[in-house]
């Protein structure tokens, strides 16, 4: 098999590629492809694949949840190839379903680790491994991202400045969610997540009951609650906790599902795709079982 480290230069404080390497200079077969820009990963995997069809790939996403959406992007679909995660950019939600980062910092472990399929989220014409949400939190993202090279309210004050923010406009979302064809929900929303992971935002456990090789999508709607309440809940819906707390009973809308539309009930809907806000009038979601190879370290 040959193993090919797909490394976003900024990572790990543009460190990455010299630690990557040392680690993995006495196996064979191994590669290195620094990335260009947005979707790089994805296309350089997808050449890879059509010029090698009868080699076996195990693409190795080094970087964040960005870098890691880019490889399985890649990936999917393709019997001869999977990929692994050396995390070590600034979000690592996806890899917390497996216990965190430590598991896969190991790269000789790392690169005997065996594929196998686990499921993905097909979204319209995008993939997303992790979380696909809506609401309060992709709100905060996107003023996170317009702020965040700003002089003042950039760097860590931008997760500071989106959290305000959010607070003060988007408390409530309008939208429309059919769950396999039949009306789930309609009206104000505070948020809400279709998850194949657990974790979303680094550190909320939005799916707390969610596995990647179930065939399912879990399913969390929260209604619009007060600025109050929402100070005295956040801390269950972080923790997990929120699917069992009766505080939350009458808020959440929670089921799991195969198939998913989420329309806008005025202009445009921001969306988080495993942490890249995209914009349409409507989206459908669905899950790929088995869709994608990925190669697990040994605990």
């Amino acid at each position: 098999m040959k193993h090919i480290f797909l490394y976003n230069p900024a990572a790990g404080q543009g460190k990455a590629r010299a630690t990557i390497e040392q680690a993995a200079r006495e196996h064979e077969n191994c590669e290195f492809y620094e990335t260009t820009g947005p979707c790089d990963a994805t296309r350089y995997i997808l050449r890879r694949i059509q010029a090698e069809p009868d080699e076996q790939l195990c693409c190795i996403a080094c970087g964040g949840d960005g870098t890691i959406n880019e490889v399985a992007s890649g990936v999917a679909g393709h019997k001869n190839a999977s990929f692994t995660v050396y995390p070590c950019g600034s979000g690592n939600d996806f890899v917390k379903v497996f216990g965190g980062p430590e598991r896969f910092m190991d790269i000789d472990r790392l690169l005997a680790a065996e594929p196998a399929p686990i499921d993905i989220l097909k979204v319209d014409d995008r993939w997303c491994i992790n979380v696909f949400s809506f609401g309060f939190d992709t709100s905060v993202l996107k003023t996170m991202n317009a702020v965040k090279r700003k002089p003042l309210m950039g760097g860590k004050r931008a997760y500071y400045v989106g959290i305000v923010h959010a607070l003060l406009k988007s408390m409530r979302t309008g939208c429309m969610v059919t769950v396999d064809g039949e009306a789930f929900y309609e009206g104000d929303i505070l948020l809400c997540t279709f998850a194949n992971g657990q974790y979303v935002g680094g550190s909320f456990k939005c799916a707390p009951r969610a596995q990647v090789d179930d065939g399912r999508i879990e399913v969390c709607l929260v209604k619009p609650v007060s600025r109050l309440s929402f100070v005295q809940l956040i801390g269950s819906y972080t923790e997990g906790r929120h699917l069992e707390d009766p505080r939350m009973r009458d808020i959440i809308r929670y089921t799991r599902a195969k198939k998913l539309t989420v329309e806008s009930q005025k202009g445009l809907l921001p969306v988080s795709l495993d942490g890249e806000v995209i914009e349409r009038k409507r989206f459908t979601v669905e899950i790929v079982p088995g869709g994608v190879n990925f190669a697990l370290p040994q605990a």
